[in-house]
C-alpha cells in the first residue's frame, strides 16, 4: 500500500462529517437535514450520503459551507476530524493555493 493510500485510508476512517452536519444544523438554527439541505441547495439525498459516509464532503460544498457560516474551510474539515495539513480537490493537478 503506497503513502498516499494508507493516508487516504487513515483519514476516512477518523473522519465524522456528521459532526460537521449536526454543527452547521445547530449554527445556522436549522431543524434538520432537510432544511441544511435547502441552505446548502444541494439535494437532501446529498446530505443523507455525506451523513452515511457513503460520498465525501467535496470542494464545492466545502466552499458552499464557507459562504453559509463564514468558517473557514480549514475550520469546516477540522470540524469533521480532518486533521489533515494538506489536502486536495477533485482536481488533483492543482495546488490547493490555486497557483
Amino acid at each position: 500500500m503506497s503513502a498516499a493510500t494508507a493516508e487516504a485510508t487513515n483519514a476516512a476512517e477518523v473522519l465524522n462529517p456528521s459532526l460537521l452536519l449536526d454543527y452547521l444544523i445547530g449554527k445556522l438554527s436549522l431543524k434538520n437535514d432537510a432544511a441544511l439541505s435547502r441552505a446548502l441547495e444541494v439535494a437532501p439525498p446529498v446530505i443523507s450520503k455525506i451523513r452515511n459516509n457513503r460520498l465525501p464532503v467535496g470542494t464545492t460544498l466545502l466552499i458552499s459551507m464557507h459562504e453559509l457560516t463564514g468558517l473557514t474551510v480549514a475550520e469546516l474539515r477540522s470540524l469533521m476530524g480532518d486533521r489533515r495539513a494538506k489536502f486536495r480537490g477533485a482536481d488533483s493537478g492543482t495546488k490547493a493555493t490555486g497557483e
